[in-house]
């Protein structure tokens, strides 16, 4: 196993840096070796199981507790979860995707949809946001090849142009109005499997959800959100935003790059 090669560079071709800005999402297989992705399947796996503190059972938790188990920024809990978070070869595709001269990690978050899992409604990401820009992106990193039957993401196409439902939190309600609006538009809906190696890339305003999960398994994923290295940080405008402040960006003023100790810059030109 060669871990090094999550630090060395990947070559994107300018057709799919090309799609990234036009679709707000890109699919790019082999960006990591299947057996370093078992590697952190384990090491994330372990983790999780440790910290995890849902107690409530899956029948019983509403439609975001149905979604998935969730645990944030285990850089902070594991240095080897943080020698893939700091992934200088992720954040090197993030940071030319964007088209920026370098990026900072918002934060990581693992996201694991239990056996007979429900949806993640459609949202937009950056609804929880108090940034400056659009110029943000987060890896999806499936931790096991992932079939349709898994509940692996989708996304709507161009939809990052979209300001209707960027206001919903992720819920029943933003799941029927954005599918709607969607379909309304006639924007693209992509729904792939993932292969084991195969990440996304996808933007902060596009449009996204995932199926249920109709296995026994988990479906493992460990995502990190990585923002343009000169982001601000802009007044919250709800609830969400200033919990994310609070959280992933302590002691920074607004109006100021959000350059605090958690949001150290990954990768740069």
């Amino acid at each position: 196993m060669n871990l090094s090669i999550i630090n060395q560079p990947f070559a994107l071709t300018p057709a799919q840096i090309a799609d990234y800005q036009r679709n707000g999402f890109l699919k790019i297989k082999e960006v990591i070796p299947p057996d370093v992705i078992e590697h952190f399947n384990a090491i994330i796996s372990a983790k999780v199981a440790q910290l995890n503190k849902v107690a409530v059972p899956l029948e019983e938790r509403d439609t975001y507790g149905k979604a998935f188990l969730q645990l944030f920024n285990l850089w902070r809990e594991d240095a080897d979860i943080k020698e893939l978070v700091f992934s200088r070869r992720l954040a090197q595709i993030a940071t030319d995707l964007m088209q920026v001269d370098g990026v900072r990690i918002y934060h990581d978050q693992a996201l694991f949809k239990e056996g007979g899992g429900g949806i993640t409604p459609w949202h937009a990401d950056q609804h929880y946001w108090p940034l400056s820009s659009d110029k943000t992106v987060t890896v999806w990193i499936p931790l096991q090849a992932t079939p349709l039957k898994m509940g692996p993401l989708e996304f709507s196409a161009g939809s990052q142009r979209i300001v209707l439902g960027r206001e919903l939190s992720i819920s029943d309600t933003s799941e029927k109005v954005i599918r709607e609006n969607l379909r309304i538009n006639n924007f693209p809906h992509t729904i792939e499997p993932f292969d084991i190696g195969e990440v996304s890339f996808h933007s902060g305003w596009v449009f996204h959800r995932a199926g249920a999960n109709t296995t026994q398994e988990v479906r493992k994923v460990m995502t990190i959100i990585y923002m343009d290295k000169d982001i601000k940080l802009k007044q919250p405008e709800n609830s969400g935003q200033e919990n994310d402040w609070k959280t992933w960006c302590p002691g920074v003023e607004i109006g100021h790059v959000a350059a605090s100790p958690l949001n150290p810059v990954l990768f740069e030109h």
